[in-house]
């Protein structure tokens, strides 16, 4: 167990170091070094607050998938989304609303992975033509558009949604996502 333990600790600790992740290494070193002198409720929390520390970081990697603002646009990215998700049964979440220079048009982009909403969604975008929504594609994605609202599922994981201007609005902010990239995300 304790063979285990350290390499995977090992690993964890080969993984690409920035300043936070410098913070995550000496963490998990904490742990391990807690391991070895016996306190296990140390090890724990210091595992506890590393795993933290990374699942902060897988969340800005996926806040990266939100497309730039189209010329003269603004984006305001919502900072405040991985806590909700939290009480919606984790996973990972990224949202953005995109404004016209005069105010008049706006939408927003959302991203959620992995979360259980995300399973009940797909579903209903699978077979959307059949529930009556109409359908287009961007390249190989396949977009669900029902009531003000587009849609994609992206491997099954990860849901897509804009909504908010017209129709045309609403392929052109799906057309500026990256879903080939976003397809191989946390693979």
């Amino acid at each position: 167990m304790k063979r285990f333990t350290i390499l995977a600790l090992t690993a964890a600790l080969s993984l690409p170091l920035s300043a936070q992740a410098d913070e995550i290494s000496d963490t998990l070193q904490a742990a391990i070094d807690a391991y070895n002198e016996g306190d296990i409720t140390y090890a724990l929390e210091e595992l506890d607050y590393a795993r933290q520390k990374l699942m902060a970081l897988r969340a800005e990697a996926f806040q990266q998938f939100l497309p730039a603002a189209p010329d003269g646009w603004s984006r305001d990215v919502e900072t405040e989304m991985q806590a909700g998700l939290a009480m919606m049964g984790g996973g990972l979440g990224a949202s953005a609303e995109y404004r016209a220079p005069d105010g008049s048009q706006y939408y927003t982009i959302t991203m959620m992975a992995d979360n259980a909403m995300v399973v009940s969604m797909g579903g209903m975008i699978a077979n959307a033509a059949a529930m009556g929504m109409k359908v287009e594609r961007v390249g190989r994605q396949r977009v669900a558009i029902n009531d003000g609202q587009a849609m994609a599922l992206v491997n099954n994981r990860i849901l897509v949604t804009v909504e908010g201007g017209d129709e045309a609005l609403m392929m052109q902010a799906m057309e500026s996502i990256d879903f080939e990239a976003l397809s191989n995300f946390g693979n």
